[in-house]
């Protein structure tokens, strides 16, 4: 995306707009803090196997999706910790690459830099990738972190000591860890949602629809057909840990 100096100004006012008009949507979409990560007794997870796609082509950086998540989980605001982020990329005329996150794009991003000055920006959402040769559960030494049989990965905070271990060994800084639990923590892709028939509040929270999420088994699902139609691409895919998040219109800049 080429931006001039009108197209990134008015990129910036959307996104001030945006956060401000979208407050009391996310504020009706989270749970505010009764979530769960036991699914209900009548879930089958052996009849889904969940998938997760980004448009980055679409995403105006307003930060919705990741202060969604901080209400729906429980993730302190006070913390520099987050179970989804955006960032933001500005790749300059001398072909230097500009990335930021301020506080995880829940305040939005100042234009620091003069826009006559960058080539192109766009923003890129981060989250767990869900991995199918998950590293963080390889390094657990009790077996706290575990995959799903519909292909979530999550953290039994009973289990967990602590160790952080599978926080170093997360190649894309997903996991963080939880001071009032005294464990690790990360996303779940609100599996006390998607076992209940509801979106990710990240997902629910986009304004434009960037983020979608699907049943991989269903053929008519939402990120089935998106991943039949478009060219796309996965963070750090020469790790081998086969990602289910997807990106589509990921620049070769994004790390």
């Amino acid at each position: 995306m080429n931006v001039s100096r009108r197209e990134f100004t008015k990129i910036g006012c959307r996104i001030i707009i945006g956060a401000a008009a979208g407050s009391a949507v996310i504020e009706s979409i989270v749970a505010k803090g009764t979530a769960s990560q036991d699914p209900p007794g009548d879930y089958d997870w052996n009849a889904h196997y969940w998938g997760y796609v980004i448009d980055t082509r679409k995403c105006i950086g307003c930060g919705r999706c990741a202060k969604a998540c901080k209400l729906e989980n429980n993730v302190p605001f006070d913390e520099p910790v987050y179970r989804t982020w955006v960032e933001r990329y500005r790749v300059l005329k001398g072909e230097d690459v500009k990335i930021d996150s301020p506080n995880g794009s829940i305040d939005g991003f100042d234009d620091d830099i003069p826009a006559e000055e960058v080539k192109k920006a766009f923003y890129v959402p981060k989250i767990c990738n869900h991995c199918d040769t998950p590293p963080c559960v390889q390094v657990c030494p009790v077996g706290a972190t575990y995959e799903t049989k519909d292909g979530v990965v999550l953290v039994d905070y009973d289990y967990c000591i602590g160790c952080r271990y599978c926080i170093q060994g997360c190649p894309y800084g997903a996991r963080y860890f939880n001071t009032e639990r005294k464990t690790a923590d990360k996303c779940t892709w609100c599996y006390h949602r998607i076992t209940r028939g509801l979106l990710p509040a990240c997902v629910q929270a986009c304004p434009v629809g960037a983020r979608v999420f699907g049943d991989l088994k269903d053929p008519e699902s939402a990120v089935n057909k998106i991943l039949d139609k478009e060219r796309i691409n996965v963070l750090k895919p020469d790790l081998g840990t086969k990602p289910k998040v997807y990106y589509v219109g990921l620049d070769r800049e994004v790390k």
